[in-house]
């Protein structure tokens, strides 16, 4: 069986969508579509199911599938590692949210690149849940943190930590507020009251709405900018209010920068996943760095 199908049909499996694999590939849409018809008529059944928007393997896909990719990512490896001018250090090639991986995973993961002669280098890629999954899937990373839970059974999860939302801002903004007086599930009134936030949809702010108050909050951005570190920046220097993790905003509440405007009973929590492709925790390098993530994740919630 030629291997340039597997690795084309692989990639197909992973993305859910010629096009999609195509992209990643490097192919033209019809390449693959020529590829992966070849492969099914050597193996003589369907691999996928066409539909509206992507393709949804069969079940002969599936244990093709679980099958041959392990082995192909593996093949993967040992060609990076040949390339390598020391081939007793592999790369890890990690990807995740650039606040959370930037403040918690690196940190962690350093502590694994020295000369102790286990060490490897280190390579981090920041992206969304979506774009991430997505590399992680097509072989660019070895592994993902992501705040969503992939489906299907090629990418492996492990919970990694949760994290807790607290809703902030300036202290002059608390004084208008009554943060004083506000009780753990009264709703601040925030027509008039500027927020900071990541996306022009809120999403913090609207998921914290919908947990603590149960309601959509009634305002609209006033600062936008696509990372936490920043909306702490602009709610610390009284931009307007902001919903923050704790552990990013933890510093500034104690010192005093920024003060929690609400104290609900049950805070609002995301949960973090450690993803890796199914079957390749046999790669030493890769397991070394998911275990140590796992024990460190203990200490950040």
């Amino acid at each position: 069986m030629d291997l340039a199908l597997l690795r084309t049909f692989v990639t197909v499996h992973r993305a859910g969508s010629f096009t999609r694999a195509a992209a990643l590939l490097g192919l033209s849409q019809p390449a693959v579509t020529s590829q992966i018809r070849t492969l099914e008529r050597q193996l003589g059944r369907p691999l996928f199911l066409r539909q509206a928007r992507g393709v949804t393997p069969t079940t002969m896909g599936d244990e093709l599938a679980h099958k041959a990719a392990p082995h192909l990512d593996a093949l993967v490896e040992i060609a990076e590692t040949g390339l390598d001018e020391d081939s007793s250090v592999r790369t890890l090639h990690l990807a995740g949210p650039p606040e959370f991986t930037a403040e918690r995973a690196l940190p962690a993961l350093t502590e694994l690149t020295g000369d102790d002669g286990q060490g490897f280098a280190l390579r981090a890629s920041f992206g969304n849940a979506e774009e991430t999954l997505e590399g992680l899937a097509a072989g660019h990373h070895d592994l993902a943190i992501s705040t969503a839970r992939p489906r299907g059974s090629l990418l492996t999860a492990t919970p990694l930590c949760d994290e807790e939302h607290v809703l902030v801002a300036a202290p002059r903004w608390a004084d208008r507020l009554g943060s004083g007086s506000l009780r753990h599930q009264d709703e601040p009134t925030l027509e008039n009251f500027p927020v900071v936030e990541v996306h022009e949809s809120l999403p913090f702010v609207a998921r914290y709405w919908a947990s603590v108050f149960d309601s959509r909050p009634a305002t609209s951005g006033t600062v936008i900018v696509p990372d936490l570190r920043a909306v702490l920046a602009c709610a610390t220097t009284g931009a307007g209010l902001a919903v923050l993790p704790r552990y990013l905003c933890a510093p500034a509440l104690a010192r005093g920068d920024v003060v929690a405007l609400t104290e609900p009973a049950v805070p609002p929590l995301r949960t973090y996943f450690l993803v890796v492709r199914t079957g390749t925790l046999a790669m030493p390098h890769i397991a070394r760095a998911h275990e140590w993530l796992i024990r460190a994740a203990i200490d950040w919630s």
